[in-house]
């Protein structure tokens, strides 16, 4: 079955939309690890290094899932734009 280009253009471009969806998540869990966050430095004000430590790393690896989305997007778009020409 042969398809258009502009059909394949626009599943790219699609994809791209809906790969972007993945950033809202790690928007949310950081926002989350950031409330908890302050949180235990009301609770335990002697600890704020560890916690603040630990925060920032699992927010770091939260943000992995956000770029790894970003760059498969670009790479649809990209694609996408090869194909159109």
């Amino acid at each position: 079955m042969e398809y258009n280009a502009f059909f394949v253009a626009a599943l790219g471009l699609l994809g791209g939309g809906i790969g972007m969806i993945a950033g809202f998540g790690p928007g949310v869990g950081q926002g989350y690890a950031a409330g908890k966050g302050a949180e235990a430095v009301g609770r335990q004000p002697e600890a704020q290094g560890k916690i603040t430590l630990t925060m920032i790393l699992g927010q770091a690896v939260a943000e992995t899932t956000g770029i790894y989305s970003l760059v498969i997007a670009f790479m649809m778009i990209g694609l996408a734009r090869a194909v159109i020409g």
